[in-house]
């Protein structure tokens, strides 16, 4: 897998605006989600075994921000993806119509469809946000742009093992399609994944199960180092 290339400076208004109209087609502003603003001391689920392979079902759930996802079989719910790819399941979530444009612009709804036994770290449109200002205008509308470093960022969130809750943390450590890796500590009711910045993400909804993955909302971009 290559590394993420350089980012080049470009301008901001083209690929920023095309981001932002695509998500808006897509029905409006997702719901707020406040990410953790504290979290219990890191430890290993003790009454909680990884399941079989890392498929769960859709009681298995976890998250402060699962309420905030389609309930009762309503499209995009828990029970409903649980059927379908995961790409598919993204694009039913309300809370990742970024992630979907982004998907889409670099050609990867396809290719994590047809993945066999995958982990997905998703992040939510406002973890989006967060990347454009920590990167900067410039640098993220290159991100945007560049078809390759879009999918090199995107690689980094899925991991080619199909892990659930209690797997990941006793794994600790993780290896991404990408090539990099991410480390992941258990944390009350959420869990802490780490990139290879040293940025640290939060799960806002995991172990939400789709036909070849299992599903992990974060709360941000997560990033390999630049070479």
């Amino acid at each position: 897998m290559r590394k993420i290339q350089r980012l080049r400076p470009a301008s901001v208004a083209g690929a920023v605006a095309v981001l932002a109209v695509a998500v808006a087609a897509c029905g409006g502003p997702a719901p707020t989600v406040a990410a953790p603003t504290s979290t219990a001391p890191a430890s290993a689920p003790t009454s909680v075994s990884a399941a079989p392979g890392g498929v769960t079902q859709p009681g298995d759930v976890f998250g402060p921000a699962c309420n905030q996802l389609p309930q009762d079989g309503q499209p995009g719910s828990a029970v409903r993806v649980a059927s379908v790819p995961v790409a598919t399941a993204i694009e039913a979530n309300p809370l990742l119509r970024t992630l979907t444009t982004a998907l889409r612009k670099g050609a990867l709804i396809d290719t994590l469809n047809q993945q066999k036994e995958i982990t997905v770290f998703a992040p939510y449109d406002r973890g989006f946000e967060n990347f454009q200002q920590n990167l900067g205008a410039d640098r993220f509308n290159a991100v945007l742009a560049d078809q390759n470093t879009l999918g090199d960022v995107l690689k980094y969130h899925v991991v080619a093992k199909r892990y659930d809750r209690a797997g990941l943390v006793a794994a600790g450590t993780v290896t991404t399609l990408q090539g990099g890796s991410v480390r992941i500590k258990d944390a009350g009711d959420t869990m802490e994944i780490t990139d290879n910045t040293g940025v640290t993400s939060h799960v806002l909804c995991g172990n939400i199960p789709t036909a070849n993955a299992t599903l992990f909302i974060i709360d941000q971009v997560m990033q390999p180092k630049n070479p």
